[in-house]
């Protein structure tokens, strides 16, 4: 594996030239990442150049919608997944919410959702809402100690009622990675559809959908270089068979039914910057392969070493202390660097100092109570969240861990 270089990374975003950030660490990378400057450009390019109606018959009219659907097109490549699998939304709490409506019509009262306990609120709340036509409504709990999730427990959960199974990719406060590939197979087997939330895994390295399995995934651009858009994959099987979101007569274009609201027709063009930066990172990198899948995987392997090298250390710290408590694995390589910790003073008057030292970081309960409380944690006072990407530096690490060691 070759090692990431970390100068041309951070040269492909134009918030570390900034003044403003110079002498910043950003550790709130889980709360929405740093724009490359290929989205950026492509955002400005079709506001400046051709922000008119799509699809018309000018000339900057068949550009505006060339754009839009090449986003489409190359992000569903690099996903292993059809360009008509991929809808575009303003958010993936939106999309969950369009999404569990169509689910309310398709299923029947006695059937059954399983939700876990481990979600943030978008992949739990709007499908617990379905209760009230008569859906049943099963949790897959975590293990209070821990915050993970056992496999064994899904397959207790599972009979002939369970119509859809939902759950995180990776947890955004506790930072497990769950096997996808391993838990849909046992969902798939037992005849339930699943749905994974990735937001929190995808800026990590974007997954093969294909490869994994799943019916359903969700991400944020947002948090994964690009606009502030959420990306849904809904594989054919599944999305025949759910009822029209849409206006009627985009009926028959799968991508169209579960996105009521009209596109965002500038975010969407600008996706496409995400591959870009993508195919940079691996040409750079000196990346042989050429189908999409193989990029997606070359960058994906090279995100995922350049930050489990750099989160060992900072968990094997953490664990260590005895004033504060560990959320999730210690080891670095079944997790992502969403590092949350528990700790004795107020995390918000934490975060504050560490703000006075130039880092940002957060704290709260983002939107994860329930697996907060199962941890035996008020998530009104919350966590201290320390998150990261590929782009931060061994410096931004040292920094943190010095800062850390004077105000824990």
């Amino acid at each position: 594996m070759t090692e990431l270089d970390i100068d041309f990374v951070r040269g492909c975003f134009p918030a570390f030239a900034q003044q403003n950030l110079s002498d910043q660490s950003f550790f709130e990378n889980a709360g929405g990442s740093f724009t490359c400057a290929p989205v950026i450009d492509r955002l400005t390019r079709f506001y400046t150049q051709h922000k008119v109606q799509p699809y018309g018959a000018s000339a900057a009219s068949q550009l505006a919608g060339a754009e839009m659907d090449a986003a489409r097109n190359r992000l569903a490549a690099l996903l292993g997944v059809q360009p008509d699998e991929l809808s575009f939304g303003p958010s993936t709490t939106q999309n969950v919410y369009v999404l569990a409506q169509a689910i309310r019509q398709f299923l029947q009262p006695g059937e059954a959702i399983v939700v876990t306990n481990q979600d943030h609120e978008a992949n739990s709340g709007p499908w617990r809402r379905l209760a009230e036509d008569g859906i049943e409504i099963r949790e897959w709990h975590v293990d209070p100690d821990t915050g993970c999730l056992n496999p064994e427990d899904l397959e207790d959960l599972l009979d002939e009622d369970v119509r859809l199974v939902c759950f995180p990719h990776c947890s955004n406060v506790v930072g497990d990675i769950n096997p996808v590939f391993e838990l849909t197979a046992i969902a798939h087997a037992a005849g339930a559809f699943v749905c994974v939330d990735g937001v929190s895994y995808a800026p990590h390295g974007l997954p093969n959908i294909e490869a994994l399995g799943p019916d359903i995934y969700l991400f944020s651009a947002y948090k994964t270089y690009g606009p502030h858009q959420g990306l849904m994959v809904v594989r054919k099987g599944l999305a025949k068979l759910l009822p029209n979101q849409g206006h009627f007569f985009n009926e028959d274009c799968l991508y169209k039914r579960f996105t009521p609201a009209g596109p965002d027709h500038a975010q969407i063009a600008a996706c496409a910057g995400m591959v870009d930066y993508f195919e940079a990172l691996a040409a750079h990198h000196g990346c042989t392969a050429t189908a999409p899948e193989g990029i997606g995987a070359f960058v994906h392997d090279l995100m995922r070493a350049q930050e489990t090298r750099l989160l060992g250390p900072l968990l094997e710290m953490l664990d260590q202390r005895d004033d504060v408590r560990l959320l999730g694995p210690a080891g670095a390589a079944h997790r992502a660097p969403t590092v949350s910790v528990h700790t004795q003073t107020d995390p918000r008057d934490i975060a504050q100092r560490l703000a006075g030292e130039g880092i940002m970081a957060g704290a709260g309960n983002f939107y994860a109570h329930r697996v907060l409380q199962a941890m035996g944690i008020d998530p009104i006072r919350g966590i201290l969240r320390l998150s990261f990407t590929h782009y931060t530096s061994e410096d931004d690490m040292t920094k943190l861990s010095h800062a850390l060691e004077r105000h824990l």
